[in-house]
């Protein structure tokens, strides 16, 4: 058995979590492999609606199993606040959630520092979601880290020690704080964690693939947010690309099966950085509106602007994407004219393929399609979109050289359209 991987193709909010949520009944197990509670999947179904952090996607499916895997990393506090909330409303997790035991762990002097370093950039913020994201992922990779597994083991000592050092950086950038109510928290979500099964994933994950299940792996954030391959340095802090499965979950290059790629049917990005196709104009704002672009975990209204194929192009390649997936194409319902940007102005030459460096100088060239002026949001089958949308799609599938094998035309689980054309 291979696994499937699912992940976004540009900067996030790309509209995973519903898809992992309508794919899980296919699958016997959903893992996550990367991020941590900066990623925010809200999912809608039967009127109600979800926003998960570090929960796994496929946690509302019947029984499935789902992993968090060594990837990503976990704050206990906000864990124990998102899985409570989810048991409240009538959703078990302790018979289905596995926590790998090597998910590092966020510590309370974590957020302290990565709100410390933003204020320390001053205008060159990146823009991050204040979850101590970027700086726990440098404790791992400075071979200073908790993991979760350090919890069943000598664990105050382990903690003292990691305290101490956050506490002396930051002294010497002179940040003011109090740690008092975010530790307490920290601490009984540490209790809260030992009450789940805490397993070794990379074995767990392997073994499953042996006995004939099938896997489904979640990505967050957005390929475009890579740490390698991203807008360097406004991204995140981890892999978000198909690779970060591999790393991430303990699995070889040859487990890989399908690769899903979702991406908007326009672009959207949160905080500071680079965004060619971004629109300052009453478009932009009329996208803004019509889509509720405001981000899941920090509420941040997102920057929107016209899809951009370069970025696309890149993003399919890198991941070796197989099958696209078309969000909020509903969004677009009313506009007389889509515009898509196949390629980009650098000084007197037009390149198609994506830069080192596209902070600044960038001019994209677009491509103006007729929009498809349909209500499709009642729709579902492909036998009823309107000829302009189906044009629209045949226009990206030619441009990613990708077939789009499902549409969504709507936020709940309902509104999702499968495509049977090979």
């Amino acid at each position: 058995m291979k696994v499937d991987v699912l992940l976004g193709l540009q900067w996030g909010d790309e509209g995973k979590g519903k898809v992992v949520d309508v794919l899980t009944p296919r699958y016997d197990v959903v893992a996550r492999f990367q991020g941590g509670p900066n990623a925010g999947h809200t999912l809608e179904f039967e009127g109600q609606k979800y926003v998960l952090r570090s929960i796994p996607s496929g946690i509302f499916q019947g029984n499935k199993i789902n992993i968090i895997g060594n990837g990503v990393v976990l704050d206990p506090a906000l864990f124990k606040a998102e899985a409570e909330a989810l048991e409240a409303s009538g959703h078990p997790l302790k018979e289905r959630l596995h926590i790998s035991k090597k998910a590092h762990l966020i510590l309370p002097t974590h957020r302290i520092l990565d709100a410390a370093y933003e204020a320390a950039k001053g205008d060159s913020k990146v823009g991050t979601t204040g979850k101590g994201i970027g700086p726990t992922y440098t404790d791992k990779v400075s071979r200073n880290g908790l993991r979760v597994g350090d919890i069943l083991c000598d664990f105050e000592k382990k903690y003292a020690a990691a305290k101490a050092r956050h506490e002396q950086i930051l002294k010497s950038l002179n940040y003011d704080y109090d740690i008092t109510e975010l530790e307490r928290q920290w601490m009984e979500g540490i209790e809260y964690l030992r009450k789940f099964h805490l397993v070794d994933s990379e074995h767990e994950i392997n073994n499953l693939l042996k006995e004939g299940k099938s896997v489904l792996c979640e990505g967050a954030q957005g390929t475009m947010l890579d740490i390698d391959f991203g807008s360097y340095p406004y991204v995140t802090s981890s892999n978000t690309i198909c690779a970060g499965a591999c790393t991430g979950l303990g699995l070889g290059p040859n487990k890989i099966g399908e690769v899903y790629g979702i991406m908007k049917a326009y672009c959207t990005r949160v905080g500071s950085g680079p965004f060619p196709t971004e629109l300052f104009d009453e478009t932009g704002k009329r996208i803004s509106d019509l889509g509720h672009e405001y981000g899941a975990v920090t509420g941040r209204e997102r920057r929107c602007g016209w899809i951009d194929l370069v970025a696309l192009r890149y993003s399919i390649m890198i991941n070796g994407v197989t099958k696209l997936i078309l969000m909020k194409s509903d969004v677009l319902d009313d506009f007389d004219v889509v515009k898509a940007c196949v390629g980009y102005k650098v000084g007197n030459e037009v390149i198609d393929y994506f830069p080192f460096d596209i902070t600044e100088g960038i001019e994209p060239v677009y491509v103006e399609l007729p929009g498809w002026k349909t209500d499709m949001t009642g729709m579902t089958s492909e036998d009823e979109f309107p000829e302009e949308f189906n044009a629209y799609i045949s226009f990206l599938e030619e441009q990613l050289e990708t077939p789009i094998k499902i549409v969504s035309v709507g936020p709940d689980r309902e509104q999702t359209i499968e495509r049977y054309t090979e």
